[in-house]
């Protein structure tokens, strides 16, 4: 069709089809979450299991079609991005806007320890207020829009493109409130699985969620004990 002949029409239903797809992995296992302990920005290393998981998703992802990978810059993300790397040849992209909710005082300590240590601010914390900041820490407010403006960024700068994004439990939980359209306190249904694939699609400003806790990679995973 000559360029004279189109309507504008047809370029609004053409930018309307542009999408990103995004495949959120959340890191492999760490030692922090075996024992239960609040990670937030400080690092844990990866366990045995999610050395395992890292391995497993590497041999995945290397018969998958993606453009561009990207990683939290907190450790756990980024040695769970280097399995992929290393098979794939992706360049890792660091983008510490994509760090786990910064929990101030609480990182480290589990449970317990938090309500011992601190039993005021756990009463506040544990009352899911959406705007109370964990001293040291971010409100679930200032963490959602930091991590999706972050995801609309990356999302926007490959538009048409497939990307893997490397990062953590609760980036992943923003982009399904988002693409369920949930407030900051609404309960979510489903598991936050590490070394899984979610899948999210986002156009027009808008996110999709197209596929959720793809673990298929993860069943056969053997985790090797040092003699």
């Amino acid at each position: 069709m000559a360029d004279s002949d189109r309507h504008p029409q047809d370029d609004a239903g053409e930018a309307a089809s542009v999408h990103t797809e995004v495949v959120v992995v959340r890191h492999g296992e760490t030692v922090w979450n075996s024992e239960r302990r609040m990670q937030g920005q400080k690092n844990s290393a990866l366990s045995a299991r999610g050395l395992a998981q890292a391995r497993a998703l590497g041999a995945r992802m290397l018969a998958e079609t993606f453009d561009h990978l990207y990683s939290s810059d907190l450790d756990r993300a980024y040695q769970t991005a280097q399995a992929i790397a290393t098979l794939t040849g992706h360049e890792i992209k660091v983008d510490p806007r994509l760090r786990e909710r910064g929990f101030g005082i609480f990182e480290g300590l589990n449970r317990e320890e938090m309500q011992q240590r601190h039993p005021a601010e756990y009463a506040r914390f544990r009352a899911r207020d959406p705007d109370y900041t964990v001293p040291g820490g971010e409100s679930p407010r200032q963490f959602y829009e930091r991590s999706m403006a972050c995801f609309a960024d990356i999302s926007a700068r490959h538009t048409g493109c497939r990307i893997v994004i490397v990062a953590h439990g609760l980036l992943l939980d923003s982009l399904y409130r988002a693409a369920h359209d949930l407030d900051l306190l609404a309960p979510r249904s489903l598991d936050l699985i590490n070394a899984s694939l979610n899948t999210f699609r986002h156009g027009g400003g808008r996110w999709q969620m197209l596929a959720w806790g793809d673990s298929a990679h993860l069943e056969n995973v053997t985790v090797f004990q040092e003699a």
